[in-house]
Parts: C-alpha cells; sequence; structure tokens
C-alpha cells in the first residue's frame, strides 16, 4: 500500500509539474505553442486551454494533498509504534536494573549483619577464644648455636629482559684483580 502510494504520488507530483508549466501565464507560457493563443485551429479547441487547464491542475493538486497527507500519516505512525517499542524496552531495562540494585543492596545488607555478628558475638558469650592473631605463640625450639653453622651468603642473581619476558640467571663471579703496583716515580 504504501509503496503504491509512494508510486501515486511522484507520478501526480509529474505531472502537476507539466500541467502547470503548458498554462499560459501573463507572457503567454508552453500553452501558446499547444493552442493556447486562443485560436480555432488549437489542440485543446477554441476555447483554448484556460479551462481544461485549469480544472486538470485543481484535480492533480487535490490528488497530489492526499497521497501527500496519506503518505505523512503511514510515516507518523510507522515512528509512533517504533517510539512505543522502544518505550517498551526502557521499561523492561529500567524494571530490570531496579531488580538489580533491590537485590545488591539485600546482599551488601547481609554481608553487614554476618560482619558484625562475630564482632557481637564474643561480647556475648562467657566463653570465648581469642582470634588467631592474639593466642600466644608457640615456644621457640632450643637452638644449639655452638653446633649452627655460618649460613651460605646468598647468590647473587641478575635479572636479564628479552623477547621471551624477564628471567633470573646466576650473576657470574668475575676473580677479583689486585691494583698492580704503582710504578716508582723518578725523580
Amino acid at each position: 500500500m504504501v509503496t503504491f502510494l509512494t508510486i501515486l504520488h511522484v507520478l501526480v507530483c509529474v505531472f502537476l509539474i507539466l500541467v502547470v508549466l503548458l498554462q499560459a501565464g501573463k507572457g503567454g507560457g508552453m500553452g501558446i505553442a499547444f493552442g493556447g493563443g486562443g485560436g480555432s485551429q488549437t489542440v485543446f479547441g477554441s476555447s483554448g486551454a484556460g479551462n481544461f487547464l485549469t480544472r486538470l491542475t485543481s484535480v492533480t493538486a487535490t490528488i497530489f494533498l492526499i497521497t501527500s497527507l496519506s503518505l505523512a500519516h503511514y510515516s507518523s505512525q510507522q515512528d509512533s509504534r517504533r517510539l512505543q517499542r522502544l518505550a517498551e524496552q526502557k521499561q523492561v531495562e529500567k524494571k530490570a536494573d531496579e531488580e538489580r540494585a533491590v537485590k545488591l543492596k539485600e546482599d551488601l545488607e547481609k554481608e553487614r549483619q554476618s560482619a558484625q555478628k562475630p564482632a557481637a558475638t564474643p561480647a556475648e558469650g562467657t566463653a570465648t577464644t581469642p582470634p588467631a592473631s592474639e593466642a600466644p605463640a608457640a615456644p621457640a625450639a632450643a637452638v644449639d648455636t655452638k653446633t649452627e653453622k655460618p649460613a651460605a651468603p646468598a647468590k647473587k642473581k641478575r635479572v636479564v629482559v628479552g623477547p621471551e619476558g624477564t628471567t633470573e640467571k646466576p650473576a657470574v663471579e668475575r676473580p677479583k684483580t689486585e691494583p698492580a703496583p704503582a710504578a716508582p716515580a723518578s725523580p
């Protein structure tokens, strides 16, 4: 239906342009070429093109107006439906967001309550066990310092950055060289 109206609208538009151009204006226009001069040997008859072209222009303009209004109405209805669908989608998204917010709020409230319960429980109970951080440390093992060997010095490592990434390799120790004895100064 819309395709038919669009095609009809375009055809009526072109026809309306032609009819208006054929009418004789103050300067005669193109209507003179088709016998608009008022002579008896004209295409439109001896009465001239005035009445016929005027009626044809009115009918064509009316059809053009009706097709324009019909296409505009259909377009607005189509946009209205599309906007209604978008509004419904936004309402659904808003409702889902509100549900997520309520659920998150409930979860946070539960976490607060569970965090406050352990803190409140020792105050209510009479026999409590101290937390692990406050528990007495285990007695240190007796260390015999006389028989223990001194720890070996930590080996040096060097960090190498290459295309494979960062790697650590043992450092190569260079033998220590003693500085050469200074030459005696000549007087």
